[in-house]
C-alpha cells in the first residue's frame, strides 16, 4: 500500500508530467533525462528467442504492450549487470500500479550468463537467441537505431504496435524517469488507433 501511494504521488508530483505531455513526451523527457534518446522507427530488428522452457517468443506477440528490451552479452559484464538492477527497480515501480498489466520487460542474454537482478517473473522474460546468432550481434543491430556511440548498454522502449519509441543508455538514468516515460507512452497520442474502414469514395480516389 505504501509503495502504491508512493508511485501515485510520484506520477502526480513531477511538474513536467503533471498533465501527461502527449505528443511532447519525447521532448520533455529529452530535457529531463540526459541518458534518454528519442527514437522514431516504425519497427525494430527481428529477434528469434525462447525462454528457459524453450517456448518461442516473438516481439510481434507483445504489440499490445509496452516492451522494455535489454541485452546481456557475455562480454558486457558489470555495465549490463548494473543496468539490469536498475531496470528491475523500474519494474518494481511499474508493478505497484495498473501499468503492470500493460508492460513487459525482456532481457536477451547469452545462455551461459546468469541474471542476478531481482526481476519479477510475472511480466519479465529472460530469453536466449534460437537461430545461432550471438547476443552481441543482436546488440549491434539494435544499436544501429541509435545516434549515440554504443559504449553503454541500451534499454530499448518499444511502444504498442511495435514502434521503437526511445532508448535509455547505461545505468545512470533516474529510475523514475523511465517509469514516467512508460506511463507517458500508455497515455499519449502515439497509442495505436483502430483501423478506419475505407468508404467507397476513399477506394475510388485511391485508384485514381
Amino acid at each position: 500500500m505504501i509503495r502504491l501511494l508512493f508511485l501515485s504521488l510520484l506520477l502526480t508530483a513531477q511538474p513536467a508530467f503533471a498533465h501527461h505531455p502527449g505528443e511532447r513526451l519525447d521532448e520533455v523527457m529529452t530535457e529531463q533525462e540526459p541518458a534518454f534518446e528519442a527514437a522514431e522507427h516504425p519497427s525494430v530488428p527481428d529477434l528469434n528467442v525462447a525462454d528457459h522452457s524453450g517456448k518461442q517468443l516473438r516481439l510481434e506477440d507483445l504489440q499490445d504492450r509496452i516492451v522494455v528490451l535489454s541485452f546481456v552479452p557475455q562480454e558486457c559484464g558489470e555495465p549490463c549487470a548494473e543496468q539490469q538492477a536498475v531496470l528491475a527497480a523500474v519494474q518494481a515501480q511499474v508493478n505497484v500500479s495498473p501499468m503492470k498489466e500493460m508492460v513487459t520487460f525482456v532481457t536477451v542474454r547469452d545462455a551461459d550468463v546468469s541474471i542476478e537482478a531481482p526481476w519479477d517473473g510475472v511480466n519479465w522474460k529472460g530469453v536466449t537467441l534460437t537461430d545461432g546468432a550471438t547476443v552481441i550481434a543482436a546488440v549491434r543491430s539494435f544499436a544501429a537505431l541509435s545516434n549515440r556511440d554504443g559504449s553503454l548498454p541500451m534499454a530499448h522502449v518499444i511502444d504498442r504496435n511495435g514502434r521503437h519509441a526511445g532508448i535509455f543508455h547505461g545505468a545512470e538514468f533516474q529510475k523514475t524517469n523511465l517509469t514516467l516515460y512508460i506511463n507517458g507512452l500508455i497515455n499519449n497520442a502515439h497509442a495505436p488507433k483502430p483501423p478506419v474502414e475505407k468508404t467507397w469514395w476513399d477506394r475510388l480516389t485511391g485508384w485514381l
